[in-house]
């Protein structure tokens, strides 16, 4: 069974910096896809960045410029650098990793790091 865990997450005041990290529980070479989402209270879960294992990389649009997603192979972490953080990122941040296997799409998340960007 896959686990990813999030780490790095708390209070920042704006126009703070933030590094998330999500740690896989074994290679994330076997990963079509991992990313992050992120869900603000009373709103839906949204992508905020993801990352293709051939390496193309998606942002949100309220992310580009601003955060930079990076995964590495040999520590099996993706990570997720935010910069001019301001409280509408305030939200719980989940990491997610997608692995297909004989056209069979599996789906994993993390438990979820709270990020809150307030003075």
């Amino acid at each position: 069974q896959v686990q990813l865990v999030e780490s790095g997450g708390g209070l920042v005041q704006p126009g703070g910096s933030l590094r998330l990290s999500c740690a896989a529980s074994g290679s994330i070479e076997r990963f079509k896809s991992m990313g992050w989402y992120r869900q603000a209270p009373g709103k839906e879960r949204e992508l905020v960045a993801e990352i293709r294992d051939y390496g193309e990389i998606k942002y949100a649009p309220s992310a580009k410029d601003r955060f930079t997603i990076s995964r590495d192979s040999a520590e099996n972490t993706v990570a997720l650098q935010m910069s001019s953080l301001t409280p509408e990122d305030t939200a719980v941040y989940y990491c997610n990793a997608v692995e297909i296997y004989y056209y069979i799409k599996q789906t994993y998340w993390g438990q979820g790091t709270q990020v809150t960007v307030s003075s």
